[in-house]
C-alpha cells in the first residue's frame, strides 16, 4: 500500500465560516495540481454552527462556487475523505470529488440559514448524485445523511474506519491514470445526464480518436 507523502492535500473545516482564506487555499491547490496532475486529497470535517452566515455576502459566495467548479474540473483524480459531521464548505468540497470516502460515523449536513437550508450548489450536486427524490429530505428539511445512507445513494463510495489507509489505497490504485484524460472522461460522464445521444456522439468519438492516437504514439 502506498502512503500519501507527496500527494497534494488540503484540509477544509466546515465548522469555520466561509472566508477569502478558504477560497485562496483551494485556489493554490488548484494551481499546483493543474501543473503537475496526479492525485489530490481533500480532508473534510466539521459543520457550521448557528449564525455561520453572519457577515457573509454574495460576492464571496460567488468566488467560492467558482473555485469549487475549478476544483471539480481539475486534470487530476480528487479523493475526499470525510470524518465526523461534514457540512458547509466541507460538504461542498466533498461533493466535488471523484472518489468520496467517509468514516462510518460521518454525517453529511446541509446547513440551515434563516428559515431553510442553504441553497448553494451542494443542493445541485446532491440531487445529481442521489436523484431529486432521494435528496429531498436533506435539501428541504436539513435531515442529516448518515454514512450508510450516503453509501447506498452513491454520495459516498466507501466507508472505513481507517480513512488515511483507504485514501492511500485509492491513490495507489489510480496512479497510472492520466489526469487530463480523467478530466475528459469526467466531463463526458457529467454531460451524459443532460445531452442527447446525437449531441454526445461527436465529443465521444473525438475522445476515442484522442485515445487511439495516444496508443499509437506510445507504440511507435
Amino acid at each position: 500500500m502506498s502512503d500519501l507523502s507527496g500527494v497534494p492535500t488540503l484540509t477544509i473545516d466546515g465548522a469555520q465560516p466561509l472566508s477569502i482564506r478558504t477560497v485562496k487555499d483551494v485556489t493554490v491547490l488548484c494551481e499546483e495540481v493543474e501543473d503537475r496532475g496526479g492525485a489530490v486529497i481533500l480532508r473534510v470535517t466539521g459543520a457550521p454552527a448557528p449564525g455561520w452566515a453572519d457577515g457573509l455576502d454574495v460576492a464571496l459566495v460567488t468566488k467560492w462556487e467558482r473555485v469549487l467548479r475549478r476544483l471539480e474540473r481539475l486534470p487530476a483524480v480528487t479523493v475526499a475523505v470525510a470524518t465526523g459531521d461534514c457540512g458547509g464548505t466541507a460538504l461542498d468540497a466533498f461533493l466535488t470529488a471523484d472518489v468520496r470516502i467517509a468514516t462510518r460515523s460521518s454525517r453529511l449536513l446541509l446547513p440551515v440559514e434563516g428559515e431553510a437550508t442553504w441553497p448553494g450548489m451542494a443542493v445541485f450536486r446532491l440531487a445529481r448524485l442521489a436523484g431529486a427524490a432521494r435528496a429531498r429530505r436533506a435539501v428541504l428539511f436539513g435531515q442529516p445523511v448518515q454514512a450508510p445512507e450516503a453509501l447506498m445513494l452513491g454520495i459516498a463510495d466507501e466507508l472505513t474506519e481507517t480513512p488515511d489507509a483507504a485514501a492511500a489505497t485509492t491513490v495507489e490504485r489510480l496512479k497510472g491514470l492520466a489526469g487530463k484524460e480523467v478530466a475528459l472522461r469526467r466531463q463526458l460522464l457529467l454531460d451524459a445526464a443532460t445531452t442527447s445521444f446525437e449531441d454526445a456522439l461527436g465529443p465521444h468519438l473525438a475522445a476515442c480518436d484522442r485515445a487511439l492516437r495516444r496508443t499509437a504514439e506510445e507504440a511507435a
